[in-house]
């Protein structure tokens, strides 16, 4: 049974709204039309372009914590990237992105080529991804410890 329910304000237990006594808490008497003034502000700060944005950059996060890449490196790219005006592909497609991300077990145990060198190495090294936000897809790209700048 899904009876409409809401905590209430004073006593903080849950109350089913059809057990409301003249719009107050049975077990406290505390009044709920207060609370619902505070929800329709709510409601009203909150419109559908705000959430929209706000389910984009969830989902864009979330992608890149798939992929292991640091929060703060995501938060910056969103704050560096943001504009409202930013509807229409074209306007993705010149937001790039390049993140050194941890290698799994696999990338750690396979021969891996640098891209800029040319050289195969097994140990060390990183793995960098990049691409654009109009494509799902991501290119992915290792780097030995002397082409990286570790090797020294």
């Amino acid at each position: 049974m899904h009876a409409p329910h809401t905590t209430c304000p004073g006593c903080r237990e849950e109350v089913f709204l059809d057990e409301l006594i003249g719009g107050r808490c049975p077990l406290c008497g505390c009044s709920f039309e207060e609370d619902e003034e505070g929800t329709e502000e709510f409601d009203e700060a909150i419109e559908r372009a705000d959430l929209a944005y706000l389910v984009f950059h969830y989902f864009l996060f979330k992608k890149f914590d798939r992929l292991g890449v640091e929060p703060l490196r995501v938060l910056q790219m969103i704050t560096r990237n943001e504009d409202p005006g930013t509807d229409s592909p074209a306007a993705f497609e010149k937001v790039k992105y390049s993140f050194e991300v941890p290698m799994n077990l696999l990338d750690r145990v396979r021969p891996k080529r640098c891209h800029d060198c040319g050289k195969f190495f097994l140990r060390g090294g990183k793995k960098v991804v990049s691409g654009t936000l109009v494509r799902p897809q991501h290119t992915t790209r290792y780097h030995c410890d002397t082409c990286s700048g570790r090797g020294q």
